[in-house]
């Protein structure tokens, strides 16, 4: 069981949040890599960006038996390490990919089928951020319908990204001191007990069992005791 805590551009201006790894996940040790992220790539590329552009992470940073979804116990334990990445990158608009990340980030309980393809601000790492739920990309590799209406948020991107970056001028975030970012991160990797993670990253194991054992990820909490941390910090999360 591997941890996977995110990749991609340190100063992205989109971010991307799902679920949990799967199991191509868990084996090379980096979030959407397999037939969901393969599928990512292609939607980012028909709105003319690349992975390279972005920031890639999951709510859970480890897979759970069976592609279970997440527990109650394992968001808990993992979500300091999500919103510890969402304030030193500070992207200006993040896709929360399906119900688990949509509701952990914006705190309410609507479900991912009523509330996607609709932007809300939230204050996020002492910042205003432009959240923009959409289907998982596992969903729509499921459903042709999903994946319809998943191209149809994803074509609304570049004009949210625009928009969010008016908004960011006006509000002159390049004329003020960067904001101070907390506690340092962990200067080793933490551990973490077997399990925690979900099913909706999953590729090749999207219809595996559920029943697995049931086991907490508990991955540890940013050192709350150190320096405030630097940006160049972020390699920690590849």
């Amino acid at each position: 069981m591997r941890l996977v805590f995110g990749a991609g551009n340190a100063d992205a201006e989109l971010m991307f949040v799902g679920e949990a790894p799967g199991a191509e996940e868990d084996r090379q040790g980096k979030p959407f890599v397999g037939r969901a992220g393969k599928l990512l790539d292609a939607l980012l590329e028909e709105i003319g960006l690349q992975r390279e552009d972005t920031f890639v992470a999951n709510v859970l940073k480890c897979r759970p038996p069976g592609n279970r979804d997440p527990l109650p116990e394992e968001i808990e334990e993992c979500s300091p390490w999500l919103f510890r990445q969402i304030e030193l990158i500070e992207p200006l608009v993040i896709c929360t990919l399906g119900n688990f990340a949509t509701k952990l980030l914006t705190g309410g309980k609507i479900g991912i089928t009523k509330v996607h393809g609709s932007p809300q601000r939230h204050e996020l790492g002492g910042r205003s951020i432009q959240l923009y739920p959409i289907f998982h990309p596992a969903a729509a590799l499921r459903t042709e319908a999903v994946r319809e209406l998943l191209q149809a948020d994803f074509a609304r991107l570049p004009a949210l990204l625009e928009e969010a970056r008016n908004s960011d001028r006006i509000e002159g975030r390049d004329e003020v001191a960067a904001p101070e970012l907390g506690p340092g991160l962990p200067k080793s990797e933490p551990g973490a007990a077997a399990g925690g993670g979900s099913g909706a990253d999953a590729d090749a194991d999207l219809g595996a069992p559920a029943d697995a054992e049931a086991q907490v990820a508990k991955p540890g909490r940013p050192d709350t005791e150190t320096a405030a941390a630097d940006r160049s910090q972020l390699d920690l999360f590849e």
